[in-house]
């Protein structure tokens, strides 16, 4: 008997420390009017209820982003097969041994059907590209990669296109790699046109 007993000497201790782990939440529970248990299970309810919600808008959000720009990433890389094409139809161009040859026209021509096709299937799938060309330069569409002098337009207009840049619905896909236009220094051509004026009598004064 006295064996029995000593093999579990604190289950009593257990026992009344679980009764007593937070007597004061037990008493405070003990003393809630019905009323205010239900209203602060109505409020547990609440919360619950408020967090399901967010999680459930959280998923819808990421199936609508899954379906509408699930093949972003392959979108992007098939940008490269344009590139690609373009950058062949130039190397043919100036190809000194092909210059204005029937073989060279026939090649440029397909080129050229199978970029349209590719765009035209870029376009099925809401992938259309950014206009560029004599527009404002837009940080958010534009990456301005150098600057050309142009009086005739406004500062800061795309004036060259050097990379094609494309939307996926209202997401950037690409940003355009463009030439902007800048107003010409006028101090430079000022001290150009003085060194040419001071040019021209050191070459009179030689003369005489």
């Amino acid at each position: 008997m006295e064996k029995e007993e000593n093999q579990n000497p604190h289950s009593d201790d257990g026992e009344k420390a679980k009764e007593n782990k937070d007597p004061n939440k037990t008493s405070e529970n003990k003393n809630l009017k019905p009323e205010d248990k239900i209203k602060e299970l109505e409020d547990k309810l609440a919360r619950a209820y408020a967090e399901i919600e967010n999680q459930r808008r959280r998923f819808e959000k990421e199936k609508d982003d899954a379906f509408d720009y699930g093949g972003f990433s392959l979108a992007r890389e098939t940008l490269n097969l344009i590139d690609n094409l373009e950058r062949s139809k130039l190397a043919l161009e100036n190809d000194e041994n092909l210059k204005n040859s029937e073989t060279l026209k026939k090649t440029v021509d397909h080129l050229n059907v199978i970029q349209k096709d590719m765009i035209s299937i870029l376009k099925k799938n809401n992938i259309e590209e950014i206009k560029s060309i004599d527009q404002k330069l837009d940080p958010n569409l534009h990456q301005a990669m150098m600057e050309v002098e142009d009086d005739n337009k406004e500062p800061g207009t795309v004036v060259q296109e050097i990379q094609k840049g494309f939307m996926m619905k209202d997401r950037l896909l690409r940003p355009s790699l463009v030439a902007v236009s800048k107003k010409t220094n006028k101090k430079e051509d000022k001290n150009l046109k003085q060194d040419q004026k001071s040019e021209e009598n050191q070459s009179k004064s030689n003369e005489n």
